[in-house]
């Protein structure tokens, strides 16, 4: 990775390692505090590495700021003589003994213990998730407000009133019973599947694909899998999913950072480890009698991946998208089934089936729209790629579409 890349890709990354270890120390009530110090941190980071460099081992230099920080807050702050033990108070060399356990296996137990105290019943699902992608992920409030599709003061509200009720509620930083990981799961992968689908079909800063969250989103869900108690088959087929899309990064990008589609990409980028990594976690996923809509996706992407471009695969791939949309339906799920319809069963009955769709604001209906179209009738192809450069968000989309209209003129 290259140097300008590496500092906010890093400074995301131990962000939420930070946050989860140190609200694990303070608890939900100091919850702003904690995220405070870490942004704190990594403003330390950004002033003085642009004078003296990156350091040697930036991940350590963090970690060593933010347990100062820490150290240094908790000995301001009389406050805190109330959550300390009797010794502490009456000898106050103590506090320089204070340590933030920033160890590898203590930042997976508070992200992980994290996760579920967060997705605690007593908050809605969307403050849910939200707040997870802020804390877990280190979301922006505009990369939530767009994988919401609201505005930034909902989101604003809607946090506020989720760190609220976690602190009226006394919620514990802990994994619960069997019976309360088992309620919570499904936010939990809720959050890793947006947080992947934010990486996947990137709109923000003006990227196509932004790897360091699907990875983040796979390193999240592995460590589900890693622990006994969230070991179960639709995690596993999440992992499995997120494994089959990642193999086609290299084929999905071009040199000017373009989306590539499906039917140009180069097979032989195709990371063949990871194709075989999510076959594993797929067969791992088939156990039980719980079909869920990650078991599907799960088996579409691995026939994605499946070189060649036979009748047998697309109508596979039609009828496992016909079982999802039948699952849990969503606008997107059936505009990627209109472009299996298409290889199945020709471009004619795929039209009929995508201009039920009406998806006006979204910029892949109307790209598909002109791929359908291209070679029956070049005019209307022409306008629906029109349509959706107009609303496309991303320069790299754009350019895109352009190539396209330009070949049709």
């Amino acid at each position: 990775m290259e140097q300008q890349e590496l500092i906010p890709h890093l400074f995301r990354s131990e962000y939420r390692k930070i946050v989860a270890v140190l609200c694990r120390r303070f608890g939900f009530d100091q919850i702003e505090t904690a995220e405070d110090l870490a942004s704190d941190t990594f403003v330390t980071a950004a002033q003085t590495w642009a004078l003296k460099g990156i350091p040697q081992n930036p991940v350590a230099w963090l970690y060593n700021v933010a347990k100062n920080k820490a150290k240094n807050f908790l000995q301001r702050e009389s406050t805190f003589e109330n959550k300390v033990t009797v010794e502490v108070k009456e000898g106050f060399s103590e506090l320089h003994e204070f340590e933030i356990d920033l160890s590898p296996q203590n930042i997976n137990d508070s992200q992980l213990q994290m996760m579920f105290a967060i997705c605690h019943p007593s908050i809605s699902p969307e403050a849910q998730i939200g707040l997870s992608l802020r804390i877990l992920c280190g979301f922006g409030i505009d990369e939530i407000a767009e994988a919401f599709l609201v505005n930034k003061e909902t989101i604003n509200k809607r946090l506020y009133r989720a760190k609220e009720r976690l602190r009226e509620e006394k919620i514990k930083i802990e994994l619960p019973a069997q019976s309360g990981i088992n309620e919570r799961l499904e936010t939990v992968l809720t959050t890793i599947y947006l947080l992947f689908s934010e990486g996947y079909y990137s709109v923000s800063k003006n990227q196509t694909i932004r790897k360091e969250l699907c990875l983040e989103a796979m390193r999240l869900c592995y460590m589900l899998i890693e622990n006994k108690n969230t070991n179960k088959p639709h995690v596993n087929a999440l992992l499995s999913l997120m494994c089959f899309h990642t193999s086609r990064f290299d084929a999905r990008i071009n040199n000017d950072g373009e989306l590539i589609l499906y039917d140009e990409q180069d097979p032989n980028l195709w990371n063949s480890e990871l194709i075989s990594k999510g076959g594993y976690f797929l067969n791992c996923a088939a156990t039980g009698n719980v079909l869920s809509k990650y078991h599907l996706e799960a088996a579409i992407a691995y026939w994605n991946t499946q070189q060649g471009d036979t009748k047998e695969k697309w109508e596979n791939i039609l009828q496992l998208y016909n079982r999802l949309l039948q699952i849990e339906y969503s606008p997107i799920a059936a505009l990627n089934r209109t472009y299996a319809l298409s290889k199945a069963n020709g471009k004619m009955e795929a039209i009929a089936t995508a201009e039920k769709l009406n998806l006006a604001n979204n910029h892949f209906y109307f790209a598909l729209l002109g791929e359908l179209y291209t070679g029956i009738d070049n005019q209307k192809a022409k306008q629906n790629f029109q349509k959706a450069f107009s609303i496309a968000k991303t320069q790299t989309d754009k350019q895109s579409i352009q190539r396209k209209i330009d070949k049709l003129c």
